[in-house]
């Protein structure tokens, strides 16, 4: 039950990141509108969900089976 909590807690209130590597910022800073911005770095935070996904579901069958081991 912590753990869920914990998990819950960190989900709320994670903070946004932006982040790009120095040739894209300085591509992205002199467009005008800022929309090609926006677009990468939501893109990046696209990329960034699945290994998350990946980790917490493999994380999760193995505290599957350790729980059905333990029976």
């Amino acid at each position: 039950m912590k753990i869920i909590l914990f998990l819950f807690v960190v989900f709320i209130f994670a903070l946004p990141a932006e982040a790009q590597c120095a040739m894209c910022r300085a591509v992205l800073e002199s467009e005008q509108s800022g929309s090609a911005a926006k677009g990468i770095n939501n893109g990046i935070m696209y990329l960034m969900i699945f290994p998350y996904l990946l980790v917490g579901t493999v994380g999760y069958l193995v505290y599957r089976n350790r729980q059905k081991t333990k029976r």
